[in-house]
């Protein structure tokens, strides 16, 4: 009897062992990052967060506590005013449309559309505790009896098709290139999202294996991801991982850059 009670204590534990199992998974090679969100549960989890002030990524994930966190938007470091909107608690607590250095260049004043319409990523909650991803132009209204929880916007659109004109990212005269953001054609840093089976993947792509635009979308499209997108990338690309994991693109000083929005699972 003892026998068979211990015998049954060992499957226990091994099945609670299973049932504990992270929902966050974590690989890395040839100077990739590929992190998987898994499951259902873990979508309450995400929460998105902006700075009043520009903070590193490594500050903000030690002061939430959370799990894991990583750099989001595009901002502006002259002002530290986003050029990405932010949803928080299904308010919108950061606008463009409030930094005044986009109204400032005729160029992008004249453009503003096509910035106010990046990618966006969202945490969608239909119904209680049923949500959704979606990484969909900004201006894609939600689905009736829907509601926008969490939002970060981006860009550009990678997959299903790369939108770098649409989304502003690169300008074009006659076929050539006169103006181009992001360093999108350029080998840097990236941080990506994808979305496979329902599950959300990020890509963390360090200064090890620097990708330009085009192939960040190949490598996407090799991981199977149905819809992918870039944030902010280059010196803004961070990552830390309970006490386990802490990326930045340029080492400096080893602090990593100052940023303005994130997004954290815990």
């Amino acid at each position: 009897m003892k026998k068979l009670f211990l015998i049954l204590l060992c499957f226990i534990l091994s099945a609670n062992l299973v049932i504990a199992k992270d929902d966050i998974d974590i690989t890395f090679n040839d100077g990739i990052y590929h992190i998987i969100l898994k499951g259902e549960k873990i979508k309450k989890k995400i929460k998105v967060y902006s700075s009043e002030s520009l903070v590193t990524n490594a500050d903000i994930h030690k002061a939430s506590g959370a799990k894991l966190t990583v750099n989001a938007g595009f901002f502006d470091p002259e002002n530290q005013k986003s050029v990405s909107y932010v949803t928080m608690d299904s308010h919108t607590c950061e606008d463009p449309m409030l930094n005044e250095n986009l109204f400032k260049n005729s160029f992008l004043r004249k453009n503003l559309d096509k910035i106010l319409n990046r990618t966006e990523f969202r945490l969608v909650e239909c119904g209680r505790n049923d949500f959704k991803y979606e990484m969909v132009p900004h201006n894609t209204p939600v689905d009736f009896a829907c509601d926008v929880k969490y939002a970060v916007q981006g860009g550009p659109l990678i997959l299903p098709q790369l939108r770098l004109e649409e989304e502003l990212f690169l300008v074009k005269d006659g076929g050539n290139v006169v103006r181009e953001s992001s360093s999108v054609l350029h080998k840097v840093a990236r941080t990506v999202l994808g979305l496979k089976d329902g599950e959300l993947h990020i890509l963390i792509i360090t200064d090890e294996h620097p990708m330009d635009m085009y192939e960040v979308q190949a490598l996407c499209k090799k991981l199977g991801f149905e819809r992918a997108m870039g944030l902010d990338g280059g010196s803004s690309t961070s990552m830390n991982y309970k006490k386990k994991y802490s990326v930045i693109s340029t080492k400096g000083d080893g602090a990593g850059r100052e940023l303005k929005s994130f997004i954290l699972v815990f």
